[in-house]
């Protein structure tokens, strides 16, 4: 019998687990002298001789007390050996971790309650969304665009036959617990030989996906296994589909290299076939969502690219969950040339048919005019927050610092996390229908942010 190894010599369990068991022997044996002591007959003789000498009128309140004490004696017994066992579990289980275990359960505790959030898009902005995101729930669902037909993803893609991995990679290594070095190795990408340019992530999904008998859902689901990615990837769609989009020459561009290059503006972005179909699995999260998150990302090649599969659209319109789009703190040349984040909205609310986005969260914040120079090089400007015209499309607009310190003008993680969580929670307050999540834990998420926040600089 398999409990029989708990026994094995070696194992410093045996002498708890019989003390456990000898105290919770006690602790019933002295309930049953205080409540039913005259069932007790063989503990009663054998203790006569000792209980006479105290008088004959003392004989109940004796064999109560002793009951009593047989119950703290044994409710001791119990506690002592549970101890030790769960310290000698611990000991062999998480080495050095004894100091942080109670914050460890605590913060999985708070994390396994946290809201079910899907956020949509891909790129760089949606990993980066992803990190933040973490940090409030263990119940998050990225669903990506499979559109991307360069680099590394490109070239599987093409000679494969496969789903490009290159997005969902980003986001299954954002989404992850691993060490710092997995994660160097997940984004390492070969400079020479045959593999040259390849990401050693892409590979390795691809392999898993072939491990899987070619389905590409069943391999991310086994990646996130050996990860330990804190919730789920899944595509858009499992259908080989290219991004197609009608310029305002009156021109019509595919491929989503080539819409980036073409020097014309995109007026309405399509697929090839028309009608793809979507993920059920990323159908499934967003109709069970309490928040949808619409990027950070490229606003056609990453955010759109997502949406425009009809199953992903019309799942995002019936979800009944509160709907945020964050905006690009920058243009991007060759998609969003002179738009400010009205314009972004608006071509949201084109693409989706339907005006179904509860807020839009906007940059406020500067960056140094150094690094702007930098962007204006290449074509990109900051995106002009516009919370008023916005707000006449009947969207609560919501302004703040989102910036990171670095070189790149790019969302801080940990600030837009702590922006989302704020407008999860203050819809709860206010009733606007998500699952009640207690004060207490919101006041606990913001600290648990603040913490990380510190730890970064």
């Amino acid at each position: 019998m398999k409990w029989i190894k708990w026994l094995y010599p070696g194992l410093n369990l045996k002498r708890w687990l019989f003390l456990f068991a000898l105290g919770a022997v006690l602790a019933c044996v002295g309930v049953t002298l205080i409540f039913n002591y005259q069932f007790v007959g063989l503990l009663e003789a054998l203790v006569l001789q000792f209980i006479s000498s105290v008088g004959g009128e003392y004989y109940q309140s004796t064999i109560t007390g002793l009951g009593a004490f047989s119950v703290v004696l044994g409710i001791l017994c119990m506690c002592l050996g549970a101890t030790h066992v769960i310290k000698t579990i611990i000991n062999a289980v998480m080495p050095g971790e004894k100091e942080s275990l109670r914050e460890l359960i605590f913060t999985q505790q708070k994390l396994d309650k946290g809201p079910s959030v899907v956020v949509i898009g891909g790129g760089t902005g949606l990993s980066v969304l992803l990190r933040g995101i973490k940090l409030i729930t263990n119940n998050c669902t990225a669903v990506v665009t499979t559109a991307d037909d360069g680099g590394s993803s490109g070239r599987l893609r093409k000679e494969l036959g496969i789903l490009p991995p290159g997005d969902m990679r980003n986001c299954l290594v954002a989404l992850s617990d691993t060490e710092p070095l997995m994660e160097k190795v997940m984004q390492y990408r070969f400079k020479s030989s045959a593999l040259s340019g390849h990401n050693l992530g892409n590979l390795f999904i691809a392999a898993m996906s072939d491990v899987e008998g070619g389905d590409m859902e069943k391999g991310i689901a086994a990646t996130c296994e050996i990860l330990k990615v804190r919730g789920h990837v899944w595509p858009n769609t499992t259908d080989n589909i290219q991004l197609k989009a009608k310029m305002d020459d009156g021109s019509t561009v595919v491929g989503e290299s080539s819409i980036t290059a073409s020097p014309h503006k995109i007026v309405q972005l399509m697929t090839e076939p028309e009608n793809p179909r979507a993920s059920q699995r990323a159908v499934d999260a967003i109709l069970k969502a309490d928040a949808i998150i619409l990027g950070p990302g490229s606003l056609y090649t990453s955010v759109l690219a997502s949406l425009i599969v009809p199953g992903i659209r019309d799942a995002v319109i019936r979800s009944k969950a509160v709907k945020i789009y964050v905006c690009n703190v920058m243009t991007q040349p060759g998609e969003t040339d002179g738009y400010g984040a009205y314009e972004h909205v608006r071509a949201l609310i084109r693409h989706m048919g339907c005006q179904c986005l509860d807020y839009v969260v906007v940059n406020e914040q500067k960056a140094s005019p150094d690094i702007l120079a930098k962007y204006e090089k290449e074509g990109a400007m900051p995106v002009s927050p516009d919370v008023e015209k916005i707000e006449q499309l009947g969207i609560d607009c919501v302004p703040a610092k989102l910036l990171n310190d670095s070189d790149l003008v790019r969302h801080n993680p940990l600030k837009l996390a702590k922006t989302i969580i704020a407008l999860i929670y203050r819809l709860k307050l206010f009733g606007k229908g998500i699952r009640f999540f207690d004060y207490f834990f919101a006041r606990q998420t913001m600290q648990e942010l603040r913490k990380h926040a510190r730890k970064e600089h």
